[in-house]
């Protein structure tokens, strides 16, 4: 699967090697929310072994995965978000943003519920395939301190590489510290940069489907304008959004 950059001010809609299904009508927002802030009955296997882009098997499962974090106003709106719908999340910060120490206190109750997992993007979105193998280990490293203090979970042994930039020395050097799971995506809200909210909605109605990891992003305010469409998107299609650790054992 060809996959592009993840960073703001870039394009980053995934290119599947399937072709997807032809864009649906958009649905009304009035749908009943399908999320719980509890797992789904899902019987957790074990993770397999090299990247990650998609769930396995057959199911009506959705990984709605969200990055970086430039905007503490999003990433307040995101949460909040989850706190009353009950959205499963996975986030992949980077701790250079500010935003993350500035919502913590309202995060930490998500994130040690599970309902909000947290995945490690490096400390300030840097390509690791510049890096020598120091330099990688130091970037995910910090990453993993700052939010070990913050909210005291351990992120491994998901990490995301930025833009999806990675090679077999860079995942060596991360699996040096236990970072042993680059995952990627399967659809993208291309939202890295600024986007209208109907752009965006567009594109989770092209991603948002069954075993998809999708990726946004919580840089800018488009996705906080359409949180209830995308709701009743995935009720709609009948979904259940799932962290990583709620499909995996680790």
């Amino acid at each position: 699967m060809l996959l592009s950059a993840c960073a703001p001010g870039t394009d980053d809609a995934a290119k599947a090697a399937r072709t997807p299904p032809a864009s649906p009508a958009a649905v009304p927002a009035t749908t009943t929310p399908p999320a719980s802030p509890t797992p789904p009955p899902v019987e957790r296997i074990a993770l397999p072994p090299g990247t990650l882009t998609e769930l396995p098997g057959e199911g009506n499962l959705l990984a709605w995965t969200a990055d970086d974090g430039s905007s503490a106003d999003v990433i307040a709106k995101y949460t909040e978000f989850a706190r009353t719908t009950g959205t499963r999340l996975t986030f992949f910060p980077n701790a250079c943003y500010g935003g993350w120490a500035q919502n913590a206190d309202a995060l930490r109750p998500l994130v040690a519920s599970g309902q909000i997992q947290l995945g490690n993007h490096t400390f300030d979105h840097v390509d690791l395939t510049t890096l020598d193998e120091r330099g990688v280990v130091d970037q995910l490293q910090r990453n993993h301190d700052a939010m070990h203090d913050l909210f005291g979970v351990d992120m491994r042994p998901y990490y995301r590489p930025p833009y999806g930039f990675h090679d077999e020395r860079t995942d060596a050097a991360a699996a040096s510290i236990g970072y042993t799971c680059p995952v990627l995506w399967y659809g993208s809200l291309s939202d890295s940069g600024e986007i209208t909210s109907e752009q965006l909605l567009e594109f989770a109605r092209q991603w948002f489907l069954p075993q998809h990891i999708v990726i946004g992003h919580l840089n800018f305010p488009a996705v906080t304008e359409v949180f209830s469409e995308l709701t009743a998107l995935i009720a709609e299609r009948g979904l259940r959004t799932v962290t990583l650790d709620d499909v995996f054992l680790r």
